[in-house]
């Protein structure tokens, strides 16, 4: 990088979705009841778990990081996406969008490896159900979130790095709604060779740690299912599997989509509509879809809904 020819930006100009009026309130309206839903649904599914007694087990303790890891990478894009659709001023400063770039990638990181580890729970708890709460002890959940943690903020800390440190000598305007790594990219006037590599060797471990820890741990859960001597057992134990299967096909299969797309065949239009759906579509569904189908969380709402009444 020529730090003679290397211009200072202080902000960058987000063009959104669309520049159509009449597109952009409707837009607008679907995507403020989208976000909505978003919270109301996570931050009542961590709630929930927290008064319910019966919820306080190591299956729940992730689920209720998996919905704050939803609800924070959604709201580190959501709003500012809102405000672009009615805000005449659609600018967002440069220190603004390495923050919004970094939580977002942190939180991002730390779900795909989230669900490795919920994979790993619900083998404990069906190779051994009588071991269970003493194999994933509250030590050793709290242990496993620090790990996912740790490495989604080392990713996102080196992705952000490298990428805000970039010569940005061109034109600040970026075809996107949110401060996304490709679009900045391809943005920057600087040679994005080593940002590349770095971002598709990190991003490949941390995609080799989760589908290999999914692939362990699911081969082990059938093996332990087949073990199990009556068909109602057997359906009962991968029953409690199949919302974690959903979330599970739904994220990773819309990561590997958007990040191992062929590179010629490249479109920032396709690349908005595919961050719409997992920055703020998958954050909306997965509460809903361990809730609907999940006995527990039905029977903690109702109970909460008499306590309610009876106060």
């Amino acid at each position: 990088m020529d730090g003679k020819n290397c211009s200072s930006v202080n902000e960058f100009l987000l063009l959104g979705i669309s520049n159509d009026p009449g597109v952009k309130v409707t837009l607008f309206i679907t995507f403020l009841i989208v976000y909505l839903i978003i919270l109301v649904a996570n931050l009542g599914m961590i709630i929930l778990i927290r008064m319910d007694s019966h919820l306080h087990t190591p299956m729940y303790f992730f689920l209720s990081h998996l919905s704050f890891s939803d609800l924070c990478y959604s709201t580190a894009v959501g709003p500012k996406m809102l405000v672009g659709f009615i805000a005449k001023n659609k600018s967002i400063p440069f220190y603004g969008c390495a923050l919004q770039w970094l939580v977002f990638c942190t939180f991002v990181d730390s779900e795909c490896l989230l669900l490795a580890v919920m994979a790993f729970d619900r083998y404990k708890a069906i190779s051994n159900p009588l071991l269970y709460t003493v194999s994933m002890s509250s030590r050793v959940c709290s242990l496993l979130m620090a790990g996912v943690y740790m490495m989604g903020i080392v990713d996102a800390s080196v992705n952000t790095i490298l990428t805000f440190r970039l010569c940005f000598c061109g034109s600040n305007v970026i075809n996107h709604f949110f401060c996304d790594v490709l679009p900045l990219l391809l943005s920057s006037c600087s040679d994005t060779q080593v940002n590349e590599l770095v971002i598709f060797t990190i991003f490949g471990f941390i995609e080799l740690i989760t589908l290999s820890g999914l692939f362990v741990s699911y081969c082990y859960i059938i093996l332990a299912v087949i073990k199990i001597n009556s068909a109602e057992g057997r359906f009962k134990a991968f029953s409690t599997c199949t919302s974690h299967l959903t979330a599970v096909a739904i994220f990773q299969g819309t990561l590997l989509f958007m990040y191992f797309w062929p590179s010629s065949s490249y479109s920032l239009d396709q690349d908005k509509i595919i961050s719409l759906f997992y920055s703020l579509v998958i954050p909306m569904l997965n509460p809903l879809i361990y809730s609907l189908r999940n006995k527990d969380v039905k029977e903690a709402l109702k109970n909460l809904k008499n306590k309610k009444w009876f106060h």
